[in-house]
Order: C-alpha cells, then sequence, then structure tokens
C-alpha cells in the first residue's frame, strides 16, 4: 500500500488532539489508513494506476480526522497528489508555492452557483487546457457550509479559473447526510472531473473505489442492510483486473 499526503495529515492532525475525536461510530476499531472496519480493511486494493493530471485538497480542520471523509480516495488514485489542512490566515507556504509553481495550471473545483465572477468559470477545459502544463485540480474537501467559507475566503483561489461540474444523477454518498441530494462527495466529483479531462479510466477507477469504500464503510452500520459478499469490491477488483491484462 502506498502511504500519501492524506495518510500524513491525519496523522499529524491526530498527533496535535488534546482528547479523542469522537464521530459517529467512534467505537468501531478502524484502519488508520483506509478508515474501514479493521476486519474489512481494504488497502492492499488501493488503485495504482498512472494519470497525467495532479490534485490538491485542501482540507477543513473538522473533515480531516472524519472516517467518513472520501477525499482520500482521491489520493489513493492520483499519485501526484498534495492535500494541505486550510487555515485562512496562515495558509502553508508550500501550498502556495505548488499554485505559482510554472508546472501546473491550476483549476478549482467548485460549482458555478458560488462563483460570483462569472469570467472565472469553465465550461470546457479542452478549450482552455495549456498542454505544455500538468492541470492540477484543487477540492476543497470539507462540509458544503465549510467547502464554501473556503472558495471565499481564500485569498489565494480568487484569481484561479472555477471548473464547475453539473452531476446528472442523484449522489450516492450515504455515509453522511446532506441537505441537497445533488451534492456529490469530494470522490464523486473528482471521478467525474477526471473524465472531463480524459483521464476516462482514473475516473472509472476512482468512481468503482469510491463505491467499494461505501460499501466497506457501511458494513458497520447496524441499522444499515449490507451485502455480505460486497459486490462492489468484487467489481473493483474484476476491473483492475481486466485492465491489467489488456
Amino acid at each position: 500500500m502506498r502511504i500519501h499526503a492524506f495518510h500524513r495529515l491525519f496523522q499529524h492532525r491526530l498527533s496535535l488532539s488534546t482528547k479523542p475525536f469522537n464521530a459517529r461510530g467512534c467505537k468501531v476499531v478502524r484502519c488508520q489508513h483506509c478508515q474501514i472496519k479493521q476486519d474489512h480493511c481494504i488497502c492492499e486494493y488501493q488503485p495504482d494506476i498512472d494519470t497525467n493530471v495532479a490534485a490538491m485538497l485542501i482540507v477543513s480542520d473538522n473533515e480531516v480526522l472524519k472516517p467518513s471523509n472520501t477525499g482520500r480516495l482521491i489520493v489513493d488514485t492520483i499519485k501526484e497528489s498534495y492535500v494541505y489542512q486550510w487555515n485562512r490566515t496562515e495558509p502553508s507556504s508550500e501550498m502556495l508555492d505548488i499554485l505559482n509553481d510554472e508546472r501546473y495550471q491550476p483549476v478549482v473545483v467548485f460549482p458555478e452557483d458560488y462563483t460570483d465572477d462569472k469570467s472565472r468559470v469553465i465550461t470546457d477545459l479542452s478549450t482552455t487546457r495549456d498542454l505544455n502544463k500538468t492541470l492540477l485540480f484543487i477540492f476543497l474537501d470539507g462540509s458544503w457550509r465549510e467547502a464554501r467559507k473556503i472558495f471565499r475566503r481564500s485569498e489565494y483561489l480568487q484569481n484561479l479559473p472555477v471548473l464547475s461540474i453539473e452531476p446528472d444523477s442523484v449522489s450516492q454518498y450515504m455515509m453522511r447526510k446532506s441537505d441537497n441530494d445533488q451534492h456529490l462527495s469530494t470522490a464523486e466529483v473528482a471521478s467525474l472531473v477526471l473524465k472531463q479531462a480524459h483521464e476516462v479510466e482514473a475516473g472509472e477507477v476512482l468512481q468503482l473505489w469510491f463505491e467499494t469504500f461505501r460499501e466497506s464503510y457501511m458494513l458497520s452500520k447496524t441499522r444499515y442492510k449490507s451485502d455480505p459478499t460486497m459486490p462492489c469490491l468484487k467489481a473493483f477488483i474484476e476491473h483492475t483486473k481486466s485492465e491489467k491484462s489488456v
């Protein structure tokens, strides 16, 4: 299994905690990496693919330790990924350096409805993409209230283009309630973004990985009727095998 930036941020955030993080399901003994109940750990199946894009997660303080977080699935899938905890007044200097790195073309992924300056909004990546640079997709990882705060209060994001994703199906994110069924989880959004960037295989892998995570996570929910045969995990494994055989 590949240890990545989200794992390191999780451990750092955990080391700073002065009391246990008691989210729902806190009595479940979880794997520290995938956050699934230990006897259903999925780390051995972590995706191992290459992409031509990079990703950055800016994570709210409340989101880092939540076992239901799906942002980590993006970093599982996109190897060239960066993860930072949001700080309004003292943003990471390393993060700012990456955003200003000439190797990258940074794009914030966020709904158009929340973008006051519509001239920032991108509707077609193919017309704006600089082929000499690597697309760096920036995902704001948190509740919708937290993500909106990050989007509006981060000065370093204000001049960057915004890619808006319009979901064509209801979110399958069942681990956490949302006020709006059209609010996709971070991983679901990233899957759509990858497909739009012509990273079709990566988008498909991330979608299947998300479904595997959701299925495995829900096995620890006593009030949810789970399928113990784990069809999503089987579908993910079969897809991985078929791609490797091509």
